[in-house]
């Protein structure tokens, strides 16, 4: 089992990273947080220029045809630089709820858009605090008709179509519907976040025409599917970004001096960046084995993706907390990139379940496969 890039898909990180050091990634991000935007129209322009917005999709809807690992390449250097564009959503959600799909009408019709970067998605199953389960869903489907509310969907400004999970009284469960958003019956609004780089909205249905995707009430388990399968590329943002507060850290712990010293000659420091460092080598572990397992639909796909989320969740958190406090005063400032990452790592713990979901998840899948065992 080789967990080794090959020369093409380094090729493609080192592409990805020159274009977003160039483009000045994460002083878009600082540019949206300051401005309202939602994403960076400019850097999503670059972006779609170079194709990135195709890299999964088949080639018969436009796409590239590359696979899951190619993703998590780029997304690792996405979450490097804190890129505020609708790439996450579009790609790891999105298009890949699509291709779950199959030959749909809907697959057909939308992921040649997706990978020509002509159109954005989104996917809306929030609706409120608490735990949600399938039968406490409130957002209704009635035939081809859906209303309800659900809150922080991601770029849910700019996206066209949204993914909705909701309860579906007729088939007795849930299903995942497609719901455009310039249609009637759809109104939505901005909804502020911890993380301000990345746009949320709040999306309210009434009466809007939907389509279902897949089976109707088969919707809960195609998102359990789609959580596992974003939860990889989402393991990588949150490792690269990770990365970077380590070399921030590191690099300033060289420069900043106290008493005639840098500061990183202190064994306090330096332990904590070894602490850094090992939690995000941990972290990239798992999620490569999580890639592995993606990219060949292996049956411990679910307690891969749920080891590689806690992990890099931890790492990115713990490197985004220390690298704060090891720029001092000055990393608590406004003008100092440190918040941005904090930002960040809180948005990422949360965006597909929190760290007490995946714990449960890995747990689950821990205790399944020692009963097997003692069959």
């Amino acid at each position: 089992m080789d967990f080794g890039f090959s020369d093409e898909q380094i090729a493609l990180r080192d592409q990805a990273r020159r274009v977003l050091t160039a483009r000045d990634a994460l002083g878009a991000a600082r540019r949206v947080t300051e401005a309202g935007l939602d994403h960076d129209a400019a850097l999503w322009g670059e972006i779609r220029a170079l194709g990135w917005p195709a890299i999964t999709i088949p080639e018969r809807h436009g796409g590239l045809g590359l696979g899951p690992v190619d993703l998590c390449v780029v997304a690792e250097e996405l979450g490097r630089s804190l890129a505020p564009t609708p790439f996450a959503t579009n790609l790891y959600l999105a298009a890949e709820a699509l291709m779950l799909d199959g030959a749909s009408e809907a697959a057909a019709r939308w992921l040649p858009l997706l990978a020509a970067g002509e159109a954005s998605g989104t996917v809306a199953i929030a609706e409120g605090r608490g735990e949600l389960t399938p039968e406490a869903l409130a957002t209704r489907i009635d035939g081809t008709r859906i209303d309800g509310v659900k809150v922080a969907a991601p770029d849910g400004l700019a996206a066209d179509f949204a993914l909705v999970l909701a309860r579906d009284a007729a088939a007795g469960g849930a299903s995942l519907a497609l719901v455009e958003l310039g249609g009637k019956g759809v109104c939505r609004q901005p909804e502020a976040t911890i993380d301000p780089s990345r746009g949320h909205a709040e999306l309210r249905f009434a009466g809007a025409p939907c389509t279902v995707l897949g089976r109707a009430g088969d919707g809960w388990g195609l998102w359990n599917r789609l959580r596992d399968r974003a939860a990889v590329p989402f393991a990588f943002e949150a490792i690269g970004g990770a990365q970077a507060c380590l070399e921030a850290a590191i690099g300033w712990a060289r420069e900043r001096h106290t008493f005639g010293r840098p500061i990183g000659s202190y064994q306090a420091i330096k332990h904590t960046l070894a602490d850094m460092f090992v939690a995000i080598e941990l972290a990239r572990s798992n999620a490569y084995y999580a890639a592995w397992a993606l990219s060949v639909d292996a049956p411990q796909l679910t307690g891969a993706a749920a080891s590689a989320r806690i992990a890099a969740t931890d790492a990115f958190w713990l490197a985004a907390r220390e690298n704060l406090q090891i720029h001092g005063g000055l990393g608590f400032t406004h003008e100092s990139d440190c918040h941005l990452f904090y930002r960040r790592a809180k948005l990422l713990a949360v965006n597909l379940g929190g760290p007490r979901f995946w714990r449960a998840r890995l747990a689950g899948e821990i205790m399944a496969g020692r009963a097997e065992l003692e069959r």
